[in-house]
């Protein structure tokens, strides 16, 4: 049988026998799986990761160096120096110290004329923020720009230089200027008559009402001011008078230019002002010259509704007194707003009442009392002193500030004098509360103090703003209301037209006239003071008119004539 060659066999192996009972399954090749995806996916997440990581920690810094800048602005604003000074790097106060730092922001300020500063908000751009800054100044308006402030360092910190004390300022300039004063303004009373020239020379009707005042060279707080609002230092001021008091509207708007080196940043012209109306009305201020007489003391004249000062007199301004009874208008009023007293109160007829074991007399020991009116118009310490016990240290100190008391009386005017009285709790004890019910004890006031008290009864229980210009728009201030202002105003007449009253020698036939009599003790056995505050016509007042008569004795007997000559002459009687 003939061999069959290998070669010529078939490769494929015999099939398998299957297996009884059991299915052979196709065999299907396992694959690898791929890890590429799962780094990708670590890549990106980390990098997610440290890309959140960058921007909080970005936005963090740039949180941190805007707080910095903020806190700078906001000091720079205060003008606190100090806060300012702490924002600094360490390189920056080791060059600079804090006192020449301030002293650089202060030239600055003094220089510009700053009145006003405000910061905006801060740009970041790179490595510095930029500030807007507007500044508002007395001689050159309202300039507006930016500072560049290099923030650096962990934590971060300001790099201060120089030029940052000004918006605009560049490196190696200084801030300068150079100011004009305009010529002054010519003094005229409210019906414009001449009192001062250009040159503050008084005319003959100046010179006459004696209170025109001088000029001179200024000093100490008024140089400040001269120099703070651009003018230069040596402008002439006023010293005395009227030119003291006037002296800001007088003098006009300084002029000149702000520099930084040679270059200008701001430049304005110099105006003088036009004509400046005082409120003095000459014919009131000669009378009520003529009526002090040679007696020392002081009359004021007050236009109740406006404020206006009509008349100033002797030591109207500053002559500062006890006003005894004339302080029982505000005990009065305080009483009346409290329910304690109405117009049917009565009260015992004696000379006198034990205060917490301190007798409080009246007037020449006279047996004083019975109903309200009656004790107002005979002045009754035995009722009133009591009467202020009841309505008790704090609401009496309280009434007499409404009244104008413990606050400057004429805004800006410093030889004005401020009427005093002690706080609650230094006269919370029943025996000094009812001294100071009656304008004895630490109670101070001026004449114009007690005018204005006046003014305001006779305008309705407001208080006006007191001024020395004519023609301004009226300030008032509700003090008590239109009710109590009508009782206290219905006493004030019997004051001077009661049967028996304190103030008779003030009437006026034909005119109802209100007032007030005070006579303080002085102690050490000095003459009293002599005091009367009055307004007519009390149906439609005019004027409101405060007296005092140092060492005058009675003020039924010494003031109150002078209040009648005053207002006689003013109402054209």
């Amino acid at each position: 049988m003939p061999v069959r060659p290998r070669y010529m066999e078939s490769s494929r192996r015999p099939p398998r026998r299957r297996r009884r009972g059991r299915a052979l399954r196709p065999r299907v090749p396992r694959r690898r799986r791929s890890v590429l995806p799962f780094v990708v996916l670590a890549v990106v997440v980390a990098g997610g990761v440290a890309a959140a990581v960058l921007i909080l920690t970005h936005q963090s810094r740039v949180r941190a160096e805007r707080s910095v800048v903020d806190r700078f602005a906001r000091a720079w604003e205060r003008r606190d120096y100090r806060a300012m000074y702490g924002q600094l790097d360490a390189a920056t106060r080791r060059r600079v110290s804090e006192p020449a730092f301030a002293r650089a922001y202060r030239r600055a300020g003094a220089t510009a004329t700053i009145a006003a500063l405000r910061t905006g908000k801060a740009n970041r751009r790179g490595g510095s923020w930029s500030l807007p800054v507007s500044v508002r100044t007395q001689a050159f308006g309202t300039l507006r720009g930016r500072v560049t402030l290099p923030v650096h360092g962990d934590p971060p910190r300001i790099a201060w230089t120089a030029p940052l004390v000004f918006p605009g300022l560049r490196p190696g300039e200084r801030l300068r200027r150079i100011v004009q004063a305009p010529r002054r303004a010519p003094l005229v009373a409210r019906d414009g008559q001449p009192l001062a020239d250009r040159d503050g020379f008084p005319s003959a009707l100046g010179s006459q009402l004696g209170i025109v005042g001088t000029l001179g060279r200024p000093s100490g707080a008024q140089l400040g001011a001269l120099t703070a609002a651009g003018f230069p230092s040596d402008t002439l001021v006023g010293t005395s008078g009227l030119e003291r008091t006037l002296d800001a509207q007088l003098r006009g708007r300084a002029g000149g230019r702000l520099l930084a080196g040679r270059r200008v940043l701001a430049s304005t012209r110099a105006v003088p002002s036009p004509p400046v109306h005082a409120s003095i009305d000459p014919h009131l201020q000669s009378a009520a010259s003529s009526a002090l007489g040679g007696k020392f003391g002081g009359v004021a004249v007050v236009e109740p509704g406006t404020g206006e000062i009509l008349a100033l007199s002797g030591i109207a301004l500053d002559g500062l007194q006890p006003p005894g009874s004339t302080f029982k208008i505000m005990t009065l009023t305080g009483s009346l707003e409290a329910g304690i007293v109405n117009l049917r109160s009565t009260f015992p007829v004696q000379t006198g009442a034990n205060v917490e074991g301190r007798f409080v007399a009246n007037a020449n020991h006279e047996s004083c009392g019975g109903d309200l009116t009656e004790s107002f118009a005979k002045s009754c310490n035995s009722v009133f002193a009591p009467m202020g016990v009841r309505l008790g240290a704090r609401r009496l100190v309280n009434v007499a500030e409404r009244f104008g008391f413990n606050s400057p009386p004429v805004p800006g005017v410093a030889t004005a004098k401020e009427s005093t009285l002690p706080n609650a709790a230094s006269v919370a004890k029943a025996a000094e509360t009812g001294v100071t019910a009656f304008g004895q004890g630490r109670v101070l006031a001026t004449p114009l103090q007690m005018a204005w008290v006046g003014s305001t009864i006779a305008d309705g229980g407001q208080r006006p703003r007191l001024t020395l210009l004519h023609g301004g728009e009226p300030h008032l201030v509700r003090v008590t209301t239109p009710r109590v202002a009508a009782l206290v105003k219905r006493l004030m007449l019997a004051v001077v037209n009661g049967s028996g009253a304190t103030g008779t020698a003030a009437a006026i036939s034909g005119v109802q006239v209100a007032g007030k009599t005070g006579t303080a003790e002085l102690g050490g056995g000095q003459p009293n003071d002599a005091w009367f505050v009055a307004f007519a016509p009390a149906g439609a007042p005019k004027l409101a008119v405060g007296v005092l008569v140092v060492h005058g004795g009675f003020g039924g007997d010494t003031a109150a004539p002078i209040a009648h000559d005053v207002l006689t002459a003013g109402l054209g009687r």
